[in-house]
């Protein structure tokens, strides 16, 4: 039986690609940069918002503080513009019949906004973003969450798209449970050490329970 199921947010329970791409390709055009494609900005997304504008201005290293400064106003701006939760996730979490919560390396307050504007916000007894706690996959958030609820690794999941994600729940003792509508694809997860997968939101409730 599960007690706690931490979730990763973007690929996770929401799309936010069109929104994070648009984000990126206002920075790079403010630095003077040509835009990157919705599928290369897709593969930069994960490890916050300094990694994203590091691999989104490529070798231009000394543009990122300025592009990250004009990605950060625009996507506070239109985070919500185009960003959805994934098909069936809404039902899925109000099924829920366990402790949720979400640790993301997206800023928290961004983070907050994204999940109070979808209706979301409210099913999560913690919501932990960068700048909170150390971003993944160290796993002092997963602790931090792990303490505030009462809850204990072995009675806890990690649901998340991406290795960071695997990594994290193997850092905290959690078991990892892998989506496979998200950001990384499947090989990768395997290749990160994933072993349980959910295809869709409906096998999701299965560890929700």
């Amino acid at each position: 039986m599960t007690r706690l199921a931490i979730f990763d947010l973007d690929g996770t329970l929401i799309d936010s690609v069109d929104d994070l791409a648009a984000a990126v390709n206002h920075a790079l055009a403010i630095v003077g940069l040509p835009p990157r494609t919705r599928e290369e900005v897709r593969c930069f997304i994960g490890d916050g918002p300094r990694l994203l504008l590091e691999r989104a201005v490529g070798q231009h290293q000394e543009k990122v503080e300025q592009a990250l400064t004009a990605w950060r106003e625009y996507y506070s701006l239109h985070l919500l513009d185009r960003t959805r939760a994934y098909p069936g996730i809404v039902e899925t979490l109000a099924a829920a019949q366990c402790t949720l919560a979400v640790q993301t390396n997206k800023p928290g307050p961004a983070a907050r906004r994204i999940l109070e504007g979808l209706g979301l916000l409210s099913r999560f007894a913690v919501v932990l973003g960068g700048g909170e706690v150390p971003p993944k996959p160290d796993p002092s958030g997963a602790r931090r969450i792990l303490e505030s609820v009462g809850a204990q690794p072995k009675d806890s999941i990690f649901v998340g798209d991406s290795s960071v994600d695997a990594l994290t729940a193997r850092n905290a003792g959690l078991t990892f449970v892998a989506v496979t509508w998200g950001l990384v694809p499947r090989q990768d997860l395997i290749h990160a050490g994933a072993v349980h997968f959910v295809d869709d939101s409906t096998e999701l409730r299965h560890w929700l329970e």
